[in-house]
């Protein structure tokens, strides 16, 4: 589904709108990375539950990238400014799901980053291609 060279990519992702808070760092809202993907992300359930969406720029298929739709949880909150978090795409126009994880940071500057690693794993028609399954 996304290219990527290595077995696992950081991106960054940066906030679209300015922070409201530059003490904590807030998950919910819309964000974009460097590659030009952006997500949206709802707010905050009473568990750290969420629910969203996600727009790749980037996909190794040849299909036609679609919207899709993303759930996850962070860690809570109260205790800590800049929280971890965790979330998985399940791509729309693929056979493939990403699973991502990282942390809110607040910079020097007071504006929200997220740094995140993901892992892709795509569909195999059989166990012996397990091993180019996984990105």
């Amino acid at each position: 589904m996304v290219q990527a060279t290595p077995l696992l990519l950081v991106l960054s992702l940066a906030m679209v709108a300015p922070s409201l808070s530059a003490e904590k760092c807030v998950l919910t809202g819309r964000w974009t990375n460097d590659l030009g993907s952006n997500m949206t992300i709802g707010a905050l359930n009473g568990k750290g539950e969420f629910t969203g969406s996600y727009h790749t720029a980037v996909t190794a298929t040849t299909n036609e990238i679609q919207l899709s739709p993303l759930q996850g949880s962070q860690h809570d909150t109260n205790k800590k400014r800049q929280a971890t978090f965790g979330f998985t795409v399940n791509w729309s126009f693929s056979d493939s799901i990403t699973v991502f994880t990282g942390q809110c940071f607040v910079d020097k500057d007071g504006r929200e980053v997220l740094k995140t690693m993901w892992l892709l794993r795509s569909h195999m028609d059989n166990i012996r291609n397990d091993w180019k399954a996984t990105r």
